[in-house]
């Protein structure tokens, strides 16, 4: 029997508005509220409430033997409470059926973890706090904004209490190893890593829809056998995806939630595969080796490196400056300054402002409220020059 681990990231981040340099000074006010309702409405409508209502249909008829993992970011969370509270009451009667796992994660779906320890635990432990006080347990679990890691960055986890952690089966560190076995950390060996299948993954996220496909229409007989086929060895596949896979990026239209039902029951009761969530792996399953990570990758792109945020002069500029308010904005211990400097840490603004399109501009282009990255650049400078004043006013107070 084959362990499948599903886990669903669920992130939107707080869009910024039109902000020009004539409003510099006068309106402090960064955020596109239209948009960002607008955008969470429509995705709670045909994404999270519909795949929250499987989800839990699922569970139950399954006599609970479907499980199933979230990371929710905190910006997603918050905008749960102001935009859709539905849907942040339907991931609470997930959480009350003892079949999922929600995952710790940064607040502000940050890069924090590549620039400051003190600024990536300050967020986690934001993260955590806010997982317990909703749902009732204190995640066990870890995975990195965009499931970036490293080994020094699975140490810093460690330290933090984490023993499991997720991240990409990228080629260029897995080599000729399968990512459907645990492994462990060289530096911390006691941490176990879930390695995503990208390819099984990718099937789902970003080729079920394509009809140009060799292997369209994906079907749930013809998905599940490959997940089980004896030539696949492992002891676990797991399948990690953005949670608006399920209508949005594929449409309820082209049949994503009758796939999905249709998989998990031809997967139960073939008796070939048991769903686990990430702790229920690591509690059960060895690390077979070290995996070694000397330089971070994510599951970004056809590189899997860090470049879609960190690879040009724009978004290292941005990310520099945001992070040297860290300590003026810690010290402020404003809870209205502290909260956009949250939003601000966002991963998504240094995303809009890649300018390596090529194969990936469909992925770039899609939530992106900007027309090219300069564009991205100079308002999410033009917000930054004016919150990093209104953080000199106060701390000079």
């Amino acid at each position: 029997m084959k362990n499948v681990c599903l886990y669903f990231q669920v992130h939107q981040p707080f869009r910024l508005k039109k902000y020009r340099f004539f409003n510099m000074g006068k309106d402090h006010f960064y955020f596109d509220d239209f948009l960002n309702r607008t955008v969470m409405q429509r995705i709670a409508k045909e994404c999270y409430l519909p795949m929250n209502s499987l989800l839990l249909h699922l569970i139950e008829q399954s006599e609970r033997k479907m499980r199933v993992s979230f990371s929710i970011s905190g910006s997603a969370i918050e905008q749960f409470r102001q935009f859709a509270p539905e849907v942040l009451d339907s991931f609470k009667q997930l959480a009350a059926t003892g079949c999922v796992e929600f995952l710790a994660e940064t607040w502000a779906h940050s890069l924090a973890s590549l620039k400051n320890r003190a600024e990536f635990e300050r967020q986690v432990l934001q993260h955590c706090d806010e997982i317990e006080s909703l749902f009732g347990v204190r995640p066990k679990s870890f995975r990195n904004t965009e499931l970036i890691y490293s080994d020094h960055i699975g140490e810093m986890v460690e330290q933090m209490g984490f023993q499991t952690i997720l991240t990409e089966g990228a080629k260029q560190v897995l080599g000729w190893k399968s990512p459907n076995y645990v492994y462990a950390n060289p530096i911390v060996q006691n941490q176990k890593i879930l390695l995503r299948n990208y390819k099984l993954s990718d099937d789902i996220a970003f080729r079920f829809s394509d009809k140009g496909w060799e292997d369209y229409p994906l079907t749930a007989g013809k998905y599940l056998d490959w997940i089980v086929d004896e030539e696949m060895k492992g002891e676990v596949v797991n399948l990690f995806m953005d949670y608006e896979t399920f209508g949005e990026h594929n449409k309820a239209s082209g049949g994503i939630f009758r796939f999905f039902e249709d998989f998990v029951r031809a997967a139960l009761v073939s008796g070939k595969i048991k769903f686990c969530t990430p702790s229920e792996v690591t509690e059960t399953c060895q690390s077979v080796a070290v995996l070694h990570v000397p330089h971070p990758i994510s599951w970004a792109d056809e590189e899997r490196d860090l470049s879609a945020w960190l690879g040009n002069e724009l978004q290292d500029e941005a990310f520099s400056k945001i992070n040297e308010l860290r300590d003026k904005v810690i010290a402020i211990d404003d809870a209205n300054m502290t909260y956009v400097f949250n939003a601000l840490q966002a991963s998504d603004h240094f995303y809009y402002m890649c300018t390596k399109w090529f194969s990936d501009g469909d992925v770039h282009s899609y939530f992106n409220p900007y027309d090219s990255p300069y564009e991205a650049f100079m308002n999410y400078m033009n917000v930054l020059s004016d919150f990093q004043r209104e953080v000199n006013k106060l701390a000079t107070k």
